[in-house]
């Protein structure tokens, strides 16, 4: 390749950022940018901005929704650090700062209270919900930022109960430890479904960096703030409030944006009902759209993953129903009103999905009014999944699905199981 400039004789880009030639002429080889250097200057601005706000190799080193996330995530972060200096005032007046009545003791031993509690609500809430944080990470997402803003709330009432004042803010404190557990966890949830290139550590680093940013930016419109709320309550809640809509809006708009690829109960639940329907899989995309993001508590036919062989059956000629027409490494069987899955040692993902299967199409069967037995319930789950499964398992793989991971909330108990004829 030749031109008045001379030859080409390599090139080299940086991801999609950048773009160089290299060109030899009279024994010389000179370096030149694709596109010109005519913006050089708007160029390296925005290229310094880049390298330190956003993680190496962006954009291909992410995945698609990280822009539209990060952008959300910023607004809502902006929004809870003007909620949250409104509260901290309100905790520090509370306490008795610039009340000569007050003495340091008591505001210390509030504030003990206030930590103490905190931390075995957070050590709770991590026993009891830690393991349901990554298979519903946008669920606890949204649920621990509308939490928070609860918690703040009552700090900010809390002075004005001074009887209840120390309770008030204990039960903030518990709250906002839940917070920081349920956030912390699917904060990291969602950067192993952002990083595309083993790069975790660094999409972590990048966004505590935004945060940093915009919790400057908001310590600065604090600083004009605090001066317009003090001794004013009415200002003080209304401008909470306005703070508080803005900062669960852009959290259900952050959480929205989100397109994960690998199947949890809801998204398998939305894809497998499509399928059965009209034998079609639906896109990654559009069952995100579909996924709720608010948590239900109030399942009518609840599903347990990886129980222990009991809560399955319960005698010899039980164990002979759950293994009539079943080849599989899972049993499957309703009791109490509740789904349940053994799992065997030796299954796999693809097992693993095809059970979460037929669990969902029984729990969608076995809370209507019919005559037939949960036995015959689990049989003709096996006739179903017989049929359509292997259709079903291609369809995702084609629609973009990662079938080899999920987020399926599998419990630890596997189970051994003797046939009739072993």
């Amino acid at each position: 390749m030749e031109e008045p400039g001379g030859v080409v004789v390599a090139s080299e880009r940086y991801g999609s950022a950048e773009s160089w030639k290299y060109w030899a002429q009279d024994g010389a080889m000179e370096r030149r940018r694709e596109g010109g250097e005519g913006r050089s200057t708007g160029n390296s601005v925005v290229s310094v901005f880049k390298s330190v706000f956003l993680p190496q190799g962006y954009p291909e080193s992410v995945s698609d929704d990280y822009l539209q996330y990060q952008f959300w995530d910023t607004v809502q972060a902006f929004s809870s650090s003007l909620s949250g200096t409104l509260a901290t005032q309100a905790s520090l007046k509370g306490v008795g700062v610039g009340n000569q009545e007050a003495t340091v003791a008591a505001a210390t031993v509030t504030w003990l209270l206030r930590d103490g509690t905190g931390m075995l609500g957070r050590i709770l809430f991590a026993w009891q919900k830690g393991s349901k944080l990554d298979s519903e990470a946008k669920k606890w997402r949204l649920f621990a930022d509308g939490l928070n803003d609860l918690a703040m709330f009552m700090e900010i009432l809390a002075p004005h109960f001074p009887a209840f004042f120390t309770l008030i803010l204990c039960t903030a404190g518990v709250f906002k430890s839940i917070v920081g557990v349920a956030g912390g966890a699917t904060r990291a949830a969602l950067t192993v479904h952002q990083a595309r290139r083993d790069n975790m550590a660094d999409i972590s680093a990048k966004d505590g960096s935004q945060e940093t940013l915009v919790n400057l930016a908001g310590l600065l419109v604090s600083l004009i703030l605090i001066p317009l709320v003090t001794d004013n309550p009415a200002l003080t809640v209304g401008l909470f409030f306005l703070f508080t809509i803005l900062h669960l809006f852009a959290n259900y708009k952050a959480v929205r944006s989100v397109v994960m690829e690998t199947f949890n109960e809801a998204r398998l639940s939305i894809v497998l009902q499509q399928h059965l329907r009209d034998g079609g899989v639906l896109s990654p995309a559009e069952a995100n759209r579909r996924e709720p993001v608010l948590l239900d508590f109030g399942k009518s036919v609840p599903i347990k993953l990886g129980v222990r062989l009991q809560e399955v059956v319960q005698s010899p000629d039980e164990l002979s129903l759950a293994l009539k027409g079943n080849s599989r490494p899972f049993l499957l069987g309703i009791r109490n009103g509740c789904v349940c899955v053994c799992l065997g040692p030796e299954a796999s993902v693809r097992d693993e999905i095809r059970a979460a299967c037929q669990a969902l199409w029984l729990s969608s069967r076995a809370g209507r009014p019919e005559q037939q037995s949960h036995w015959e319930l689990v049989h003709e789950s096996h006739k179903l999944m017989d049929t359509t499964f292997s259709a079903f398992l291609k369809g995702a793989e084609a629609a973009g699905w990662d079938v080899n991971r999920t987020l399926l909330d599998w419990d630890e108990w596997r189970v051994e199981w003797k046939t009739k004829s072993s």
